[in-house]
């Protein structure tokens, strides 16, 4: 019993861990935060999908880049389209809320959301993410 207990209890003792480290060394611990790549149809959904992520505070900072050209299989044949691509950076903590809330209100079927943990950077830019998206 105490073993299960453990073992269901680990992921929350090893962050609670990790943000204390944090806390009293001052180091960012890689993998904190993330960004999310989220692909659009076009700007106008772009922009709308990253009004409504900052509006929920899943993010401190999204980038709306410019169009660019996509290859990808749909249904068995291969398409060629053009797209708009946000960049989110946030916590990774949020990633699953973040994924769920683009889910509910783009537009594709099956939207690209995917992440990358941010590994390091600038410390001071990384507290700026960290304060600016809420905590769970």
């Amino acid at each position: 019993e105490v073993l299960a207990l453990l073992v269901l209890m680990y992921p929350l003792l090893s962050g609670l861990a990790l943000q204390l480290h944090s806390a009293v060394t001052g180091s960012y611990v890689p993998g904190t935060h993330s960004i999310a790549f989220v692909n659009c149809l076009n700007e106008q959904i772009a922009r709308d999908i990253a009004r409504a992520i900052m509006d929920k505070k899943l993010a401190a900072y999204v980038n709306i880049l410019p169009k660019s050209s996509a290859l990808y299989f749909w249904k068995g044949e291969l398409e060629e389209s053009t797209e708009i691509l946000l960049l989110v950076k946030t916590r990774t903590s949020k990633i699953g809320e973040l994924s769920n809330y683009v889910r509910s209100i783009h537009p594709f079927e099956i939207p690209e959301i995917i992440s990358l943990p941010i590994d390091q950077g600038n410390p001071l830019y990384l507290k700026w993410i960290e304060e600016n998206v809420p905590r769970d």
